[in-house]
């Protein structure tokens, strides 16, 4: 499979479990948005009702109530409506209206997340990748200096111990190599993770951005405060928590108003075609209000208002604390970015002159005028600059990455 770093992103916003598991929080709250709103709308129950009673029967114990047993059988409706209860339900789905956009907010943030693991598992695949070459062409080219070397012993123009010098740099080559084929299934183990495969799936990785940039890469942005601002402003995390402790505040104030009176109206209607005697009518009809207003309950109301104005200021230090370290990632990344964009120019630079090194070293051999040591020095310098610029440039894109997560791209 052809994979470049923006359909593995589509890949992974796709398969992986975690963005599923947020959209179905996102219908569960919004869901639960609807159970509050329906307090604030008419209530409508029909009944069925048979009775068959001894003559003279009454309830005398049990319940407070009209103790009269008559046999009917009859059919109605009723119906219920709040009128007020001076703001509670208001603040109630105001809160859980504010609830749904936090878990919004969440999966958004959900989605970043995913797409920065895809983003540095993805440049950790291609950096394996790339060593995994670097590796195999320093197998190559220990392989064929250690048969010029052989040839050269077995005419007795090189000594036995330049053959061993350069059989040592040839194994050394080969572990190299090992070690290069283990981190490159390991990261595309972990990629083929991230995009939500269970079995192991082949890759090819398509480097978009070196196709783009060449050897050159932009500079990370210049001004630090700015993106400190951006981030205060776009962070999907920090709308969610900051809609979490409004959603609080608003559930605060309607625990306080647990003590204010509730007014509601009460309709029903319905016919009795079989009766009893004492049932003069066919069909009854009757509408009320009732104002229940709370006395007493054992300091209930007052503990749940504190409780939930406690809760409502923890929010808003988390929201505090959430912005401190907010502006604390987006430095430190920020610092990281230059100086991995600083690394890629010094480590082109020290490639160029390993090249170089490794150049004169093999002409020198060559020539009679140079040892193997020399030459084996070189060639593991040349080898050790060029994992250095590779790990280099696929880290500066990776904390590229980092820095737009951090600013809530």
């Amino acid at each position: 499979m052809r994979l470049t770093l923006h359909d593995a992103e589509q890949l992974a916003l796709k398969n992986n479990p975690q963005i599923t598991v947020a959209k179905l929080l996102t219908f569960a709250q919004h869901e639960a948005t609807r159970e509050t709103r329906s307090t604030e709308l008419p209530t409508a129950t029909a009944n069925l009702t048979a009775v068959d009673a001894h003559a003279g029967t009454r309830i005398t114990a049990g319940v407070l109530n009209n103790p009269s047993v008559f046999e009917r059988a009859g059919a109605g409706v009723n119906v219920g409506q709040l009128i007020t209860d001076f703001g509670r339900t208001h603040n109630l789905l105001q809160s859980a209206t504010l609830r749904e956009h936090a878990q919004q907010f969440s999966q958004q943030a959900t989605a970043a997340d995913i797409t920065l693991a895809v983003d540095r598992a993805f440049y950790s695949a291609l950096a394996a990748q790339a060593q995994l070459l670097v590796a195999e062409q320093t197998v190559t080219t220990r392989q064929t200096t250690a048969d010029q070397v052989q040839a050269l012993a077995q005419a007795k123009l090189r000594s036995n111990l330049d053959l061993s010098f350069a059989n040592v740099n040839l194994a050394q080559a080969k572990l190299l190599l090992l070690d290069a084929q283990n981190r490159k299934e390991a990261a595309f183990t972990g990629l083929n993770e991230i995009l939500g495969f269970e079995k192991p799936t082949t890759y090819l990785l398509m480097d978009e951005a070196e196709a783009e940039s060449g050897n050159a890469f932009s500079a990370p942005p210049a001004k630090e405060e700015d993106l400190v601002a951006e981030a205060l402003r776009s962070r999907p995390d920090l709308a969610a928590l900051d809609d979490q402790w409004q959603a609080e505040q608003r559930f605060a104030r309607a625990e306080h108003e647990l003590n204010r009176p509730t007014i509601s109206a009460l309709a029903a209607v319905g016919g009795t075609p079989a009766r009893a005697d004492q049932i003069t009518s066919s069909w009854y009809g009757a509408a009320g209000v009732n104002m229940s207003i709370p006395i007493f309950n054992g300091f209930l109301f007052s503990a749940r208002a504190r409780e939930a104005d406690y809760r409502a200021s923890a929010l808003q230090q988390q929201v505090r604390d959430l912005r401190d370290r907010i502006a604390r990632d987006v430095r430190v990344t920020w610092l990281e970015a230059n100086t991995a964009y600083e690394r890629v120019g010094v480590t082109e630079q020290l490639l160029k002159q390993a090249n170089l090194a490794l150049d004169l070293a093999q002409t020198r051999y060559k020539l009679g005028l140079a040892s193997i040591v020399e030459l084996s020095q070189a060639q593991l310098q040349q080898t050790d600059a060029q994992i250095g610029n590779t790990n280099a440039r696929y880290e500066y894109l990776s904390t590229l990455s980092a820095l737009n997560y951090q600013l809530g791209k």
